[in-house]
């Protein structure tokens, strides 16, 4: 575990001396310090910030003597588990067809040793995700001493560097952009051909593409697809570099969310460092937006930096440049959209929450909602395709997503009854109810935060996680929609544990290469019984060096008293 030591003292120093910085000497280290005010002097949102909490809140201090030597610990123990995650990615990870590392000499060898990489590969997955259950701990808000702003900003790297350059991993989605990009920088409509038809099968992005999206029309935003054919147009056919290059925007976009969270949550009156342990420190974050480079990233910090920029900008202007920004987040990815409704509450609500407030406000956001989907669309050439584009990802039949699990079982018991096959009917069916569900809870939402009964964030997170959970598919990386928003928003002890835990178990269920083991299913076990071992050992030496994982009483100390 002595990987990176060197840098863990230089870190080391730095937080020291940090930590001996004063509150609110500074903008990012000190998790403390006051709120910025508008004009009427309130603070911006108009609700309470954490300018150390609420009135009569525990005021944490800086980590010291044995907690500070067990933060370093688990630094060390997350950033070697996530280099021997990057070391298995080599020969685990979701690595492209003709990968460019077989047959060098030092780095080929996981290539090599597919079962050795798949064993690295869960063992680095195992070692991170309890690392960052420890920190988590040391993160807790209600802690008499907690984790600074800049310790975790550091840990945050320290843990994403090394996936940021291995392989991708737990996914090919990269792969399907990097086609549908180069679809739509050869003029062709992404909305009308998928990537096998226009490009070519033995086109060599065509190649890495899984076979139920080589035939099938884009399913990404216009925007997404208008911004990475320029990306296209870079790296030709080059895939690795495509790889290295779509991962430093989706870091960018995780960035506007770093940059975001521990703002919005100081309005919400929660711990900036306990809002970015749960979201930007997260295992899935790190797993499949880091390596796996999903376009949650842009989602997720277009939209949460549109909203504090929205609540900063106390004017007409910077309400109309919030609706645009957060339409394109919906431009790239639909839930974007949702984010919309709920930033109106919040307008709505700074100017007196009456009802003609919320009309008027609803009246602006939908022109500057149509306007700017109409140039996009414009723009784009390619029409109203787009539209279509929100059913295409239900083309696969998950059982993860529950609405799709009880249309699958409903056709197949209509089967054993001998009734016929209608699995596709009953799928149509689950759908719209799901879509139901997921609207109803959405409007039900908008009106209590109207009425001031629910954070509007937080509410945002809840329906977000309703769309996850009850649409007709369901990745890991969903997850996201419901997490981010809800960490820097609520102050509920059980959502952080019961995330944490649902979190931990999505983070390992997942393998390293983002489909199953087809003709070599007999790695697996080997592969996971090595890992186990190896996870159990590392346990043993750190044993008592680290925080414990059970909840203490001092976990469950509330925020405000």
């Amino acid at each position: 575990m002595g990987a990176g030591e060197t840098n863990e003292r230089a870190a080391g120093a730095a937080d020291e001396r940090d930590a001996e910085r004063p509150p609110g000497a500074d903008g990012t280290s000190a998790v403390t310090a006051a709120p910025e005010r508008g004009r009427s002097g309130e603070t911006p949102s108009g609700d309470t910030a954490y300018a150390g909490g609420p009135p009569g809140a525990h005021q944490p201090a800086p980590l010291a003597g044995a907690e500070r030597r067990q933060l370093d610990l688990v630094r060390r123990f997350g950033t070697t588990g996530s280099l021997v995650l990057a070391f298995g990615a080599i020969g685990a990870g979701a690595a492209p067809v003709d990968n460019p590392l077989i047959g060098v000499r030092l780095l080929g060898l996981p290539a090599r040793i597919p079962t050795v990489a798949m064993a690295c590969a869960w063992l680095g997955m195992l070692m991170v995700v309890t690392a960052w259950l420890w920190l988590g701990k040391l993160s807790w808000p209600g802690r008499d001493r907690i984790v600074s702003r800049t310790q975790m900003d550091r840990t945050v790297v320290m843990w994403g560097l090394p996936l940021a350059v291995a392989p991708p991993l737990f996914s090919t989605d990269m792969y399907t952009y990097l086609a549908q990009n180069a679809v739509a920088a050869l003029g062709i409509n992404p909305y009308a051909l998928g990537p096998g038809t226009a490009l070519g099968v033995d086109h060599p992005l065509v190649a890495n593409v899984p076979n139920i999206w080589r035939d099938t029309p884009s399913p990404y935003g216009p925007l997404f697809l208008l911004f990475g054919q320029h990306i296209a147009r870079v790296i030709g056919d080059d895939v690795v570099f495509g790889v290295l290059l779509w991962r430093v925007v989706m870091i960018i976009g995780l960035m506007l969310a770093i940059w975001a969270i521990p703002r919005l949550a100081a309005r919400c009156g929660v711990h900036p460092v306990a809002a970015l342990w749960l979201s930007a420190a997260n295992p899935i974050t790190l797993f499949h937006v880091v390596s796996g480079a999903h376009n949650e990233a842009l989602l997720v910090g277009i939209m949460l930096a549109a909203i504090e920029l929205g609540l900063r900008w106390r004017t007409p202007l910077g309400v109309i440049a919030a609706g645009v920004l957060l339409s394109i987040g919906g431009a790239i990815k639909p839930p974007g959209f949702v984010a919309l409704g709920f930033f109106g509450i919040y307008v709505a609500r700074r100017r007196g929450g009456r009802m003609r407030d919320l009309v008027g406000v609803a009246a602006l956001l939908g022109v500057v909602l149509l306007a700017t989907m109409t140039i996009i669309t414009v723009v784009s050439g390619w029409g109203l395709g787009w539209i279509e584009t929100y059913d295409v990802p239900n083309r696969i039949k998950t059982w993860l997503a529950p609405m799709t699990a009880f249309g699958m079982t409903g056709g197949g018991l209509g089967m054993l009854l001998g009734l016929g096959n209608h699995t596709n009917s009953m799928l149509v069916i689950t759908k719209i109810f799901g879509y139901a569900i997921t609207g109803g809870v959405c409007l039900r939402l908008l009106w209590l935060s109207f009425k001031g009964r629910i954070e509007p964030l937080a509410a945002l997170g809840i329906t977000l996680g309703t769309l996850a959970v009850f649409g007709p598919v369901l990745h890991p990386w969903y997850l996201l929609w419901m997490v981010v928003p809800l960490s820097l928003s609520t102050h509920d002890h059980r959502f952080r544990l019961g995330a944490a835990a649902i979190c931990s178990v999505v983070a390992l269920v997942v393998p390293p290469t983002g489909a199953a083991y087809v003709l070599r299913a007999y790695q697996i076990p080997f592969a996971v019984i090595a890992s186990l071992i190896a996870f159990a050992v590392l346990l043993w030496l750190v044993r008592g060096k680290v925080p414990p994982l059970l909840p203490t009483r001092a976990d469950a100390r509330p925020v405000t008293s």
